[in-house]
Order: structure tokens, then sequence, then C-alpha cells
């Protein structure tokens, strides 16, 4: 589990927030809400928007790191912390909202149960950095 593979998994993972953070920013015009024919309302296209940036945000702060993945551990850290307190968002809508679509099961269990190992992986690789 070398600095170069985390690097790569880092960088595929982060096209996720990426390309679907720039879709959303079209706000109840994306595609996956408008076939859900919501009511045309501000508030939520707002809400819809601000949060597609944030997302867009974490994908871009995960590209930013990539050429310095085993010294920012913080930064890494955090964006993982992010997206696994989103995964437990994710638990809690099923608990109370049923059953997602399936590709929304497959993000909560890299949410929440990758997280840990990506941090766990980063630290392996900042450890072996250190000592070399």
């Amino acid at each position: 589990m070398n600095r170069r593979l985390l690097q790569i998994a880092t960088a595929v993972l982060a096209c996720v927030p990426t390309a679907t953070g720039l879709l959303a920013m079209t706000g109840l015009d994306d595609p996956l809400y408008n076939t859900l024919h919501l009511p045309r309302d501000a508030s939520l296209d707002s809400n819809l928007r601000f949060y597609a940036g944030v997302w867009l945000g974490l994908g871009a702060a995960a590209f930013w790191l990539l050429p310095r993945i085993e010294r920012e551990t913080v930064l890494f850290r955090f964006l993982w912390l992010m997206i696994f307190i989103g995964g437990i968002g994710r638990l809690i809508s099923l608990a109370l909202a049923g059953m997602p679509l399936p590709p929304y099961i497959g993000f909560t269990i890299l949410e929440v149960i990758g997280a840990p190992l990506f941090i766990w992986w980063q630290s392996r690789v900042a450890q072996a950095a250190i000592k070399s």
C-alpha cells in the first residue's frame, strides 16, 4: 500500500465530488432531481447549489493535496471525516426514509467503512515517508 496507489485511489475518488458537484451546481435542473419533478422552489434550488459547491470544493481539495499526500495528514483526515459524517447522514435517511437507489447504498458503504480505511492507509504512507 504505497504512496502512488494512495494517490491514484484518491484521484479516482476525487473525480466523483468534482464531476457530481459541477453537475449539481445546476440545482433543480440537475438531471437526477429533474426526473423527480420537484417544485420550482428558490430555497431548495439555492440549498442544492450551495451543497453542490461544498461537494465540488471537497473534490478540489482532494486533488490539491495529491502531490503532498503523505504530508497533508490533517486535510486528508478532515476531508474523509466530512465524507464519513455525510455517510452517517445517509444511514439516518435510510432508517427514516427507506432504501435509496442502489448506487447510494454503495456510496454509504464507501463513506462509512471506506473513510476509516483511507485514513488508516494515509497514516501508513505518512509513517513510511518519515522513516525514509
